[in-house]
């Protein structure tokens, strides 16, 4: 069997090869995107095309979903197998989503049950995995020196989201515009109301996300959005997505996660952060800009591949907080800290109890104040924390392995091209 493998650069890649090679799959691969990020829909279809026209495929994959390969494709009539790893993706919106030729798998159980009806007979779940084997070469080789320098009491590593909340960028634009020169004013800068996302919609975003805070489990935010809310943050963004081949508007979905959402994510963490560092020691690896944290011992980000596995290791506690527009799903970083053995303490979600048990496998919170109370008591409960750790890694290692997710993925392939 040969396939096709379209690659941007996703971090699940190389592993995913690995997987198809394990099983006796011959893996071509077209790169162009993971060095050019200006390629367009119709290069990318051409390409593909290109190769259809050589070779034999018995299907096309990606991770995440390229309308311009399901239409190529389609039209040649070869599967198109996709796995959707993000939330959201914007792209899942396109016509595209409905041709026949489809297999898509979407990690998210409520992002499956928002697309699944769209084309019933080819969106599937599939939750995400590790690779654990990957990890054990990096975790075995560990030192002395690399438990010194990795070790931590509360770790937390990934993105403040600060750089990619496109609502907070909204709002310096706006801020900057409402700024101009006034000659009669002694040659001194006058404020101009010139706002486009007005201080009712500021303070109707503010009070949504302060609510949801302090709900874990339950994303309520898009259902409580206004059409004023919608059409103010939308028209405010001149590169607001807006795609030509939709099959519905795509304004409060995108609104509700990539705007609301990623604030959220960014609220979230700081305040988590800043709070726990008032009481513990925390350390945080990431490339965002930190000069929002106080008392956080915070560091660059760290390799994936290479130490990433020792960070969650090492660390006594690993903290993940899923950003919310992952309304059910566990995040990959849930995974890959299972993965490496490490102690796992997670924001609820409403998938956990479907692959772990709370208490045996990981530890969860559904409020700031049982955060605290369970860094706490784990802390100080060496034994138990390090049984939790063990336990979490041997259900992870026995059923959630690229193995296995793969050997299902194909399964469900197969009884839909036969």
């Amino acid at each position: 069997m040969e396939i096709l493998f379209y690659r941007y650069n996703n971090i699940c890649e190389p592993d995913i090869i690995q997987i198809f090679t394990d099983f006796g799959i011959t893996v071509l691969t077209e790169d162009m995107e993971m060095t050019d990020k200006s390629v367009t829909p119709k290069q990318c279809a051409a390409k593909i095309t290109d190769w259809i026209m050589q070779r034999s495929f018995a299907f096309v994959f990606s991770i995440n979903f390229f309308p311009a390969i399901s239409y190529t494709c389609n039209r040649f009539k070869i599967p198109y197998v996709c796995w959707s790893v993000d939330s959201p993706v914007p792209e899942l919106f396109s016509n595209a989503l409905k041709n026949e030729w489809n297999r898509i798998f979407l990690f998210d159980h409520a992002q499956y049950l928002f697309f699944h009806p769209v084309n019933p007979e080819h969106i599937y779940y599939l939750p995400l995995a590790t690779n654990v084997k990957r990890w054990e070469h990096v975790i075995l080789d560990m030192t002395e020196d690399d438990f010194a320098k990795y070790g931590s009491d509360i770790c937390f590593v990934g993105s403040l989201y600060t750089e990619k909340c496109k609502y907070d960028a909204l709002l310096r634009a706006q801020s900057d515009s409402n700024v101009a020169y006034d000659p009669l004013a002694s040659n001194k800068e006058t404020e101009l109301d010139t706002s486009v996302i007005s201080a009712y919609t500021q303070g109707f975003v503010d009070g949504l996300i302060e609510a949801q805070l302090k709900v874990y489990g339950y994303n309520f935010i898009s259902d409580n959005l206004t059409e004023r809310v919608i059409r103010e943050i939308a028209d405010a963004d001149p590169d607001f997505y807006r795609g030509r081949d939709t099959y519905t508007n795509t304004d409060r979905y995108l609104v509700a996660h990539q705007y609301i959402g990623m604030k959220l994510a960014a609220v979230e963490r700081e305040r988590t952060l800043n709070r726990l560092a008032g009481h513990f020691r925390v350390t945080l690896y990431t490339n965002s800009d930190t000069s929002a944290l106080t008392g956080v011992d915070c560091r660059c980000g760290v390799s994936t591949l290479t130490e990433m596995p020792k960070v969650f290791h090492a660390a006594k506690i690993n903290l993940n907080m899923t950003m919310r527009p992952i309304e059910t799903g566990l995040s990959l970083r849930i995974w890959d800290i299972l993965g490496c053995g490490g102690f796992l303490l997670t924001n609820y979600q409403a998938e956990i109890p479907d692959y772990f048990e709370i208490g045996k496998d990981l530890e969860a919170y559904e409020s700031m104040e049982e955060l605290e109370q369970k860094i706490q008591y784990y802390l100080t409960h060496e034994e138990e924390r390090l049984q939790i750790a063990i336990h979490g890694y041997e259900t992870v290692a026995r059923f959630h392995t690229y193995e296995q997710r793969i050997a299902e993925m194909i399964r469900m392939i197969s009884q839909t091209t036969d």
